[in-house]
């Protein structure tokens, strides 16, 4: 069975370098916001494009301090898109603001300006697009709106262009992303060196120096050791990505009757995700194939049992979107074999279509 992602296949690459480095770390007894850190903050700030990185714990702090260094506290209003993972949601609520849930574009899965404008009030503070699956949303149809943009690039590390004129990127490092770590982490990446100083405060119990706290906040730190791992990962990265676009490019190019998630010159295809009104028999057919298949996300925000309260506006392409997505796979490490497998499944079950 070609799965959808395999983690050992990666972590066989990077051990043994990995391993040296963990031991320097042990012996340097520096093992949290010590120099590996400060390399891989230097070094993935550079590859996104921008002035300065602030490593965090996760993906979900990363935005839940950026939200607040740019003025999000409780009661205030933050847009998000109603398909998304539920991070995006749980990040504003851990500020006690309010997440306002809105339809994304059919074509793209990506918060569609018109509804976030249309969700817009006077409580609004801030919106937060989701580059879903890799593909970048559309953050010039976002600026009219008026308020911070936050993105949400959890899934799209290297798919970002500078000079967007968004308040901060926040990134997670789950081990399944682009840039996977061995553990959980994260990384607010911003142009404003303002807000970048804000973040590292707070992502240390609010410590403007030692013992001296500026800001009642949590400890939301990224340690030495993964520090360690993601800077050896991102070495390799902008390779792995454009892996990624070739197999997403077979799969398009050998099944073009199916239903595929727009595509763009700058995703990075995180995951790679067409639509069919019969999930369960397309993955039961790739199944038959040897092909493991994923659902990302079959709940929108606005449905998940604790999230029901923050829906104002019917999202009826969200909801769409979470019936008919499936997940196939597309990780660096499939051989070209596992590649021509999954492909010829896919052009065999388009065949007995439509879907």
């Amino acid at each position: 069975m070609v799965p959808v992602v395999d983690l050992r296949r990666r972590a066989l690459e990077l051990s043994e370098e990995f391993l040296t480095g963990a031991r320097e770390v042990l012996d340097s007894g520096q093992l949290l916001l010590g120099p590996r850190l400060e390399a891989f903050e230097r070094g993935f700030a550079a590859f996104a494009g921008q002035a300065h990185g602030v490593g965090v714990s996760s993906g979900a702090s990363a935005l839940q301090l950026a939200l607040r260094a740019v003025g999000v506290g409780p009661g205030d209003e933050v847009i998000i898109p109603d398909f998304t993972a539920v991070p995006t949601a749980s990040a504003v609520c851990a500020l006690g603001a309010v997440p306002v849930p809105a339809d994304v574009d059919d074509a793209t899965a990506t918060l569609d300006p018109a509804a976030a404008a249309a969700a817009r009030t006077t409580r609004t503070r801030a919106v937060v697009p989701v580059h879903l699956y890799g593909r970048p949303a559309d953050v010039a149809g976002l600026a009219t709106l008026g308020v911070p943009i936050v993105e949400d690039a959890a899934q799209a590390h290297g798919a970002l262009r500078p000079g967007r004129g968004t308040a901060a990127a926040c990134y997670s490092f789950y081990p399944t992303k682009n840039l996977g770590g061995v553990g959980d982490g994260g990384m607010v990446v911003t142009d404003d060196a303002a807000l970048a100083t804000v973040v590292r405060r707070l992502r240390a119990h609010g410590a403007a120096e030692q013992y001296v706290h500026t800001a009642i906040a949590q400890s939301f730190r990224l340690s030495e050791l993964e520090a360690l791992w993601l800077q050896l990962g991102l070495h390799d990265l902008a390779d792995r990505n454009d892996r990624r676009r070739s197999i997403a490019a077979a799969y398009r190019r050998r099944a073009p009757s199916l239903r595929w998630a727009a595509d763009h010159p700058d995703h990075v295809h995180h995951l790679c995700v067409l639509r069919t009104r019969d999930r369960d028999r397309f993955r039961s057919a790739l199944a038959a194939a040897g092909v493991a298949t994923a659902v990302h996300y079959p709940v929108p925000v606005s449905a998940q049992p604790a999230y029901r309260d923050f829906l104002r506006h019917r999202c009826p392409r969200a909801s769409a979107w979470a019936a008919e997505c499936v997940t196939v796979p597309c990780f660096p490490e499939l051989s070209d074999d596992e590649v021509d497998q999954v492909a010829t499944a896919l052009a065999e079950v388009a065949s007995v279509g439509p879907w």
